[in-house]
């Protein structure tokens, strides 16, 4: 199964164009941080097809930031010297927006927890209290050679 996940940033604004049928294609070029520090960042050509088109069109702007989900494509080609080349692109199926201000090279946080609903009452707190279930014993770790 070939499905990709990117955060990226739109570094050149979509340019539209059509199929003979009239079937829209917009293309963006986006970029995405190394994954070391000291890793310059790559840069990835997205390509919405259709409905998918005018969303890109209408959405990427340059300095947005997006997580793309998609198929990865490798297209292969003859240029004008002669040799063959090889370009990736990624035809996206969905785009995410990120809030602003986003860290790319940061992991992506889980949204805060709604806040507890103030009660009418409290509830009466009952008197008997449970001792806590007893703990397993932790099982002896296993030092053999792993067999193979």
């Amino acid at each position: 199964m070939n499905q990709c996940i990117l955060m990226a940033e739109v570094v050149q604004p979509a340019q539209t164009r059509y199929t003979p049928d009239q079937t829209a294609i917009a293309e963006a070029v986006v970029q995405y941080p190394g994954l070391r520090p000291d890793d310059p960042a790559g840069t990835l050509k997205i390509v919405g097809w259709g409905n998918m088109a005018q969303e890109v069109q209408d959405r990427c702007q340059p300095g947005q930031r997006f997580v793309f989900e998609g198929r990865l494509r490798m297209n292969t080609f003859e240029n004008p010297a002669g040799f063959k080349e090889k370009l990736v692109e990624l035809n996206i199926s969905k785009i995410h927006a990120m809030g602003a201000g986003a860290d790319m090279g940061a992991p992506m946080q889980a949204p805060p927890a709604a806040a507890p609903r103030a009660a009418a009452a409290p509830a009466p707190v009952p008197q008997q209290r449970s001792a806590p279930p007893a703990a397993a014993p932790a099982p002896e770790p296993d030092y053999d050679d792993i067999p193979f």
